[in-house]
């Protein structure tokens, strides 16, 4: 009976040993120890932490891409700024108007009496029309005008500085020219228009100081310019071409004929007064309009 409790018991021993060691089997990798599998846990968990890291550098370079997107958009809103830019322009242009300064070669007028005159002599060198009116330089190109009864004008001494402030001098032939040497609005003094000025002033003595300008005229002859008319002394050119009297004559054309070869004019000298006479037509004189 003994040695039947002893077989009995050393069997349960073995039986129990043999449990543990499937249960530990079912535990434990066959061959592998458990530092191993620990080991091959955290490789996995690094894998996953690497996978990880790589989502994270795909999404930053996602990222990076939709910044690239982002400065692509920037360049649109710049062309688009650019675009505007001639839109300016345009309406810069369309504000500029400079042909309102081309309607009058005056800087304005001056009024005596009923009249309108213009402040200062004229300059142009194109008729009404817009036809070229020749300038002639030398002395041989104004007698050949003079001679063949054509249009011409010069400034004093071919000096356009001259000109500036006295205008341009002027043979009758152009005066006379029916293309229209007055601007448009403007016309040229008959005998009758210069006669009135000078009886609004006084008569031809009172009349010559106050329409004298305050400057410009020799031995001190200057006027008082209570007119306003301000009458440089601008001189003349002659029939065969010489410059004289600048600073001691200041001689305006009327548009009126005397006789054939001469024309009457109006001038203002040294000794104050203002008065009338005929010149030839070849000659070179000043031109002031009145208002219409």
């Amino acid at each position: 009976m003994k040695k039947t409790k002893a077989i009995i018991t050393m069997t349960g021993v073995f039986v129990l040993l043999f449990s543990y060691g499937n249960i530990s089997g079912n535990i434990d990798h066959p061959g592998i120890s458990n530092s191993d599998q620990v080991s091959s846990k955290s490789a996995q968990t690094k894998t996953k932490s690497t996978q990880t890291g790589t989502k994270s550098a795909q999404t930053k370079t996602k990222t990076t891409q939709t910044g690239s997107n982002s400065a692509q958009t920037k360049p649109k809103s710049v062309q688009t700024k650019s675009k505007s830019s001639p839109a300016k322009s345009k309406t810069a242009k369309k504000s500029t108007k400079p042909e309102t300064e081309k309607k009058s070669e005056y800087p304005g007028t001056v009024r005596i009496g009923t009249q309108a005159w213009a402040i200062a002599n004229l300059n142009v060198s194109t008729f009404r029309n817009g036809d070229t009116i020749p300038e002639a330089k030398t002395n041989k190109e104004w007698v050949a005008a003079g001679e063949s009864g054509k249009p011409a004008w010069c400034y004093y001494n071919n000096d356009p500085a001259i000109g500036l402030l006295y205008g341009k001098l002027y043979n009758w032939f152009a005066v006379n020219d029916p293309r229209g040497l007055a601007p448009a609005g403007w016309t040229l003094p008959s005998d009758a228009d210069w006669a009135k000025l000078i009886n609004n002033l006084g008569g031809p003595g009172p009349a010559g100081g106050k329409m004298k300008s305050t400057s410009r005229w020799n031995e001190g002859s200057n006027g008082t310019n209570l007119s306003g008319f301000t009458g440089f002394p601008a001189g003349n050119r002659i029939e065969n071409g010489i410059f004289q009297n600048i600073g001691s004559i200041g001689i305006w054309w009327s548009s009126v004929e005397n006789n054939p070869p001469s024309a009457i004019d109006h001038y203002l000298s040294i000794s104050n007064s203002c008065s009338r006479s005929t010149s030839p037509k070849q000659r070179g004189e000043s031109v002031r309009c009145i208002r219409n």
